[in-house]
């Protein structure tokens, strides 16, 4: 179990602080608005009305002895950049932080956060690719150009064999093959696949779109 903070608790720093507390995670988060504070009050570890841009405050919240801090401040990008300034004092390490702007963007940058989050670019994106690879159950972005993605075996597969599927991206690895409720980090090259197989792979995006297009029926 570790301990997180969530700074600013409107729709996305709610989500946020919420699932990791189903994660059996503690989680203490700060708002300055009663209204959010009351909402979530009774759903995660710790709720305070606090104003983030004292670090004084933050300092008697003990926020330095958290193992990460989610700055999900909303459309204030000064009190954004002041709570990061604050917990940088603080000697915190990991801090991930909500960006609005490309400017706010680039100062978080040269801040040197651990993480920007972009939540409305990141659901687009994660949307587009839904819509354009409607096979892909499930994606993962290890960086800007290498992903690992759940894939669900269609009709059009049923009786394929494993390796003929991957000879098509020989770069694109196969970490694991689930069937039914079994699931195999090591299988015969031979094995036929069948629908409602599910493989999980990881590699770079080009060879991950070339395999994609067997997945697609005519």
């Amino acid at each position: 179990m570790a301990q997180f903070a969530v700074i600013g608790l409107g729709s996305f720093g709610a989500t946020v602080a919420t699932q990791l507390v189903k994660l059996n995670h503690d989680v203490i988060g700060i708002d300055s608005n009663k209204k959010f504070v009351e909402n979530i009050a009774d759903q995660i570890t710790h709720a305070v009305i606090a104003d983030a841009t004292d670090e004084h405050v933050l300092e008697e919240l003990n926020i330095q002895n958290c193992d990460a801090v989610v700055v999900a401040i909303g459309e204030d990008i000064e009190a954004s950049i002041l709570c990061v300034l604050n917990l940088k004092n603080l000697g915190i390490s990991k801090i991930y932080v909500k960006a609005k702007s490309k400017a706010h963007t680039m100062i978080l940058t040269h801040l040197g956060v651990s993480k920007i989050i972009h939540p409305e670019e990141d659901m687009g994106v994660r949307i587009a690719q839904s819509l354009s690879y409607p096979m892909v159950s499930r994606y993962m972005s290890l960086n800007d150009n290498h992903y690992i993605v759940k894939v669900k075996i269609k009709d059009n597969l049923h009786g394929t064999r494993i390796h003929s599927l991957m000879s098509h991206a020989p770069e694109v690895k196969l970490l694991l093959f689930k069937r039914a409720e079994t699931i195999f980090y090591t299988l015969e090259s031979n094995l036929m696949l069948q629908t409602d197989d599910i493989l999980v792979v990881e590699g770079q995006l080009e060879p991950l779109k070339r395999l994609s297009k067997q997945f697609k029926s005519e």
